[in-house]
């Protein structure tokens, strides 16, 4: 009596079992069947995604070739861009085939904000020497100078920092974030150059033959361009002096030294004719215990 009890216990309970898995498989069926468009879907995302991929990369690698862009930041920027557009079409097939992309997306973007603004500083370099790499203001051997102070010839141009030997030899470490965002002059990129002085002569001098003596002097350094043609003029009348302001233009290489130089000939040629080029004094006088100052122009002998 017991054996048939626990006979008929099991059989029900095999009942139970079979009825149960006969039920979920059922609904695992159904889920299944309903599913197969979004899955279908998701899965033709992501094999018609990742030529799409493909084809974005080389299109900017393309065009980085023919920009002459670094080999090094070509690299880096198309394997941070495919990471992203992987990552985008991986969420996007996921979402499409019903899973849920929330929570992910969440933690993802709570840890790269916290790495932003770990690394704000670098990232800031880094896109400034992608920006620079990128649209070329200078290269390696130009001769350029910043608002920020930096100037000197480029050794070399890294993806945080750019490189500089400054006229006395000193290397400069300058940020190429800094750089991205201040003033940058080339002086290699230009042609010619323009020579500038600002030179004061007595109010007694002729102001005619002193721009004579002048422009005789800048046509005979051959390095000075007859194109545009060297001016000379009137730029203030100051205290102590008749100020005469000059300009000239010479090819970038001869620049400095026709610069130098030129100052020094036109001064002795200006000595030479009798030219002073005065200059302030103050003079102290005492009458009656009462002291009077007087400034008067002094001229150089």
């Amino acid at each position: 009596m017991k054996n048939q009890i626990y006979s008929n216990f099991n059989n029900c309970m095999e009942t139970v079992n079979i009825s149960r898995f006969e039920g979920g498989l059922e609904k695992l069926i159904d889920v299944v069947i309903v599913s197969i468009p979004s899955i279908a879907v998701g899965l033709g995302i992501l094999f018609f995604g990742r030529y799409l991929i493909k084809f974005l990369i080389n299109i900017m690698n393309k065009r980085f070739e023919r920009r002459n862009i670094d080999v090094s930041i070509r690299a880096f920027i198309s394997s941070m861009l495919k990471f992203i557009l992987y990552a985008l079409l991986i969420l996007t097939a996921a979402s499409t085939m019903g899973i849920q992309t929330t929570s992910f997306i969440a933690a993802l973007s709570a840890f790269g904000l916290a790495v932003g603004m770990a690394l704000q500083g670098s990232l800031s370099n880094f896109a400034g020497g992608v920006l620079i790499l990128m649209f070329r203001p200078f290269e390696v051997g130009d001769y350029v100078s910043s608002a920020n102070g930096s100037a000197g010839t480029v050794e070399r141009i890294d993806l945080l920092y750019t490189t500089l030997i400054g006229a006395d030899g000193i290397r400069v470490f300058s940020p190429n974030g800094t750089l991205a965002n201040s003033v940058i002059k080339n002086y290699t990129k230009i042609v010619n150059r323009r020579l500038e002085y600002v030179i004061g002569i007595s109010y007694d001098a002729n102001i005619k033959t002193a721009k004579d003596i002048i422009l005789e002097v800048l046509k005979s350094d051959n390095r000075i361009l007859e194109t545009p043609a060297p001016e000379i003029f009137v730029s203030e009348l100051a205290d102590s002096s008749v100020n005469l302001t000059i300009r000239a233009w010479a090819k970038k290489e001869n620049f400095w030294p026709a610069n130098n130089e030129n100052q020094e000939v036109i001064k002795n040629a200006l000595d030479k004719h009798g030219i002073s080029i005065p200059f302030p004094q103050t003079e102290l006088h005492i009458v009656n215990d009462k002291l009077t100052m007087t400034t008067n122009p002094k001229r150089e002998s």
